[in-house]
């Protein structure tokens, strides 16, 4: 059994990353069920294992450090962050495989809503390709990023996870270089013309995660 959970309002990052310590501590023990938690958070900056100091332009936001994978992200409010909590020793120690997992969940989400969701090798999260916008210089078509895929492991339970940008400010994202991916920008749900609800999200995420890990 998986608890699906949803907070509403914003929730401080450095909370939620304690809260999930907690839980993946209990999920190892055998004293808690695998969990999806559902959030949004105030304006802030994380920075993965793999963050270069050079690729935080201007710290607007507070800035806090994380054992997820990747490098620079923003995290706010319009965004909806997925924390995955789920006990790979019993779905396999595949961590290639979870993160397939992860990325075709939120393809498999943005398919609900008509934005075909793209993964490319050496860009980590989902892509929307824009044939709308000018071509990068070298000709390729450009690729915006909505999702972002950070996860940590410990003792083979997942924790951090996904985040699918809804609506929120995009110009937030001028103080990092995202994931330190130059050229190509980000989008929303939104900004792609698309009137959807942080309701209409979480069910589709919902719907996805019950055919993808059920």
């Amino acid at each position: 059994m998986t608890d699906w959970i949803i907070t509403p309002g914003l929730t401080d990052h450095a909370d939620a990353v304690a809260r999930m310590e907690a839980r993946v501590a209990a999920i190892h023990a055998g004293t808690a069920d695998e969990a999806v938690w559902l959030v949004e958070h105030p304006p802030i900056y994380t920075a993965g294992t793999s963050a270069r100091p050079e690729d935080l332009l201007s710290p607007r936001f507070p800035v806090h450090a994380t054992g997820r994978g990747g490098q620079y992200t923003y995290h706010g409010p319009g965004q909806r962050i997925a924390y995955v909590m789920l006990d790979l020793n019993r779905r396999g120690r595949d961590v290639r495989a979870f993160v397939g997992q992860l990325e075709a969940w939120v393809i498999d989400a943005l398919a609900d809503f008509g934005v075909t969701g793209v993964v490319r090798p050496g860009r980590v999260g989902v892509w929307v390709p824009r044939p709308d916008k000018p071509a990068l210089f070298d000709g390729t078509m450009r690729e915006d990023k909505i999702a972002a895929i950070g996860v940590k492991l410990r003792r083979w339970v997942s924790f951090h996870g996904i985040s699918i940008n809804l609506d929120p400010d995009l110009t937030h994202y001028d103080g990092i270089v995202p994931c330190g991916i130059i050229g190509h920008g980000v989008t929303s749900l939104v900004d792609l013309g698309l009137p959807v609800t942080m309701a209409d999200l979480d069910v589709a995420l919902r719907q996805g995660f019950d055919r993808r890990f059920g």
